[in-house]
């Protein structure tokens, strides 16, 4: 491949070194005479273990050069990484500039580029950005069309520094986003020397990956840090307990618990995340970060409650009543929790789970039924017909494998809103279908 590199700071530098490395003709651009100079120099601009000498033997074996001149690079190469970085403002925002400068500089020399040419968004930016900031500026600066004219892809960059290289070798996964199958081809080519998991995607969930995955790393940093703080006034050695519970791959370091939906409930989570917020301001530790979890719990109900609401529909039926499918336990279910919130509201609720019945009920959780939510008890229906037929709005509670028919089953002047990504089909369904957060 014929690749420019659009900015020499350190995802730039990395970059180009690593695609020259892999045997493909790079081209580094930066508005920086002395990043030039020092590439074509065979030395690199920034430290990083490793690059100095890969840029060297890159430099001297003909696979990677660098201009200040725009046109050049485009004139030579078929794919333009755009790696320019994307500051903070003082207000936290990104400060798009040089992103938006780059692809205005890019768009001008495309004008008389007869090829179609492909232009990935390396720089981190967030979803909207490609849309609204890049592709406007390349339209308006070449006169040509996207998907016509000239490609766009996004492919973020997951390099840590200290690492890079390897990382680059060795990554968890090369993610690209894009619209037109021409432009994903033209960015997975750069790749095929890399051992990684291919993943294709759309543009804004590309965009989007980058920021989760970076805040799901400060949000471990903090975690293991707020942990670590309270065991050491429990004179608990930290380290011992992180260590023992990174072991369990099955739910701590996994997929599971990391599915958008609806707040979390039962007999356990809830009351263990109070207790250890308790004991921390026994012993005056400060942990912002577990002390917001339940507050966050809280929001995603009345998420769930604005949603109902908003309808303006009065007959409301839940599918679901325990904290999770394949229980009888009510204790903190939030589904409990809404189904109060909507009474109080007026609303008219008919609710099925197989699950929950006053027969079946023993126990600590018939007697919570009995005496914590008695009025509640009184609107259980015995079969899911009941609870579809009396109902405008139906709010699916918890995946028990029944609701996806059901849902299936329900009519198109109702609307279904789904609080746990049921298994469905939406072309499928006649109803209104809302997912709580999709």
């Amino acid at each position: 491949m014929r690749v420019s590199v659009f900015g020499l700071g350190y995802v730039g530098c990395v970059s180009a070194a690593s695609f020259a490395g892999d045997g493909h003709d790079v081209v580094g651009v930066d508005v920086n005479a002395d990043k030039v100079a020092s590439i074509n120099a065979g030395c690199s601009p920034i430290v990083e273990p490793g690059l100095e000498d890969l840029l060297g033997d890159c430099a001297s074996q003909g696979r990677l050069r660098a201009t200040t001149d725009t046109a050049d690079a485009i004139r030579s190469t078929d794919v333009s990484l755009l790696c320019v970085g994307t500051p903070s403002r003082k207000n936290g925002s990104l400060d798009l500039q040089y992103l938006e400068r780059v692809s205005e500089e890019v768009g001008r020399a495309l004008r008389d580029k007869q090829d179609y040419h492909v232009v990935v968004v390396r720089s981190t930016v967030l979803p909207g950005t490609t849309h609204s900031v890049v592709i406007p500026a390349l339209e308006r600066e070449s006169g040509k069309k996207y998907g016509d004219g000239f490609g766009v892809s996004v492919n973020p960059e997951f390099l840590r520094e200290g690492t890079a290289l390897k990382d680059f070798r060795k990554p968890p996964l090369t993610l690209v986003g894009h619209n037109h199958a021409a432009d994903a081809s033209g960015t997975i080519a750069l790749y095929q020397s890399i051992d990684a998991p291919l993943v294709s995607t759309s543009i804004r969930v590309a965009e989007m990956m980058k920021y989760t995955s970076n805040t799901w790393h400060a949000l471990k940093v903090v975690f293991a840090n707020e942990i670590g703080n309270l065991c050491k006034k429990l004179d608990v050695d930290s380290h011992e307990v992180m260590d023992i519970f990174c072991r369990d791959e099955k739910l701590n370091l996994s997929p599971y618990y990391l599915k958008p939906g609806f707040a979390f409930g039962g007999s356990c989570l809830p009351k263990d995340v109070r207790a250890l917020q308790y004991r921390a301001k026994e012993m005056d530790v400060e942990l912002p970060l577990i002390s917001q979890i339940l507050p966050s719990n809280k929001a995603q109900i009345q998420q769930a409650l604005d949603q109902v609401l908003e309808t303006g529909k009065k007959q409301v039926g839940l599918l679901g009543f325990s904290f999770k499918a394949g229980t009888d336990d009510l204790r903190e279910s939030p589904i409990v929790i809404l189904a109060e919130a909507l009474l109080g509201k007026g609303v008219s609720l008919k609710i099925y789970d197989k699950n929950v019945s006053m027969a079946k009920l023993v126990g600590a959780n018939k007697d919570y039924i009995v005496k914590q939510i008695p009025h509640l008890s009184s609107l259980l229906c015995n079969t899911i017909a009941e609870v579809i037929d009396g109902s405008e709005v139906i709010v699916v509670g918890n995946q028990a494998p029944e609701f996806a028919q059901a849902v299936m089953d329900c009519r198109a002047d109702q609307i279904v809103i789904d609080l746990v990504r049921l298994p469905i089909y939406g072309s499928l369904v006649k109803a209104d279908y809302r997912g709580i957060c999709w």
